[in-house]
């Protein structure tokens, strides 16, 4: 009788063991599957820096760390009016958006097939905070073609800030372009 008690908690344990190392791994993001670059016809690629190069494979994703109270991000850039860096109208409806107004793209994962769209989020930047409108997709699943702008596809924890964003969480100018932040959903 004590060797099969001894035996069952041995079963439960290794179970449950099983189930929490299933549990980390499920909430882990790594890279789908990788896309190769090409060359962007002349003068088609709106920020020269971030575009495609020729040959090179950039990872893609269809997943985004898990969102949190405090969830870790590296905001970047973007220009949402017509002929900005981000390439076509907004994902969540179809339009062009004033730099003016405090709106983001998310990455794919965090974007979740548009269920965030039109909802704010709070991001936080060095003891100063700002809401923002969830407008659009930063696409990390394709890129290099001329409906992403000839950018690589978007890394998979991308909050990517109109100029209002930036403004308001006082990032200096000279620092634009990409931030280490945090943010939550409001």
């Amino acid at each position: 009788m004590k060797q099969t008690t001894s035996t069952v908690f041995l079963v439960l344990f290794s179970l449950l063991l099983i189930l929490f190392i299933s549990c980390i791994d499920a909430q882990s993001c790594n890279p789908s599957g990788k896309l190769r670059g090409k060359k962007p016809p002349r003068g088609q690629c709106v920020n020269d820096p971030d575009c495609c190069k020729a040959g090179t494979f950039y990872d893609t994703y269809t997943c985004s760390p898990r969102v949190n109270e405090n969830t870790k991000a590296t905001m970047t850039i973007n220009n949402f009016e017509e002929g900005g860096d981000g390439g076509g109208p907004s994902e969540c409806d179809n339009k062009y958006h004033s730099n003016e107004t405090p709106v983001v793209a998310l990455s794919t994962g965090w974007y979740n097939k548009g269920k965030r769209c039109f909802k704010l989020i709070n991001i936080h930047y060095k003891g100063k905070s700002v809401k923002a409108k969830v407008v659009d997709e930063c696409d990390t699943t394709q890129g290099c073609d001329d409906e992403h702008g000839y950018q690589p596809p978007c890394r998979n924890n991308i909050v990517d800030g109109s100029k209002a964003v930036w403004e308001a969480l006082g990032v200096p100018k000279s620092d634009w372009g990409e931030a280490e932040i945090t943010w939550s959903d409001a």
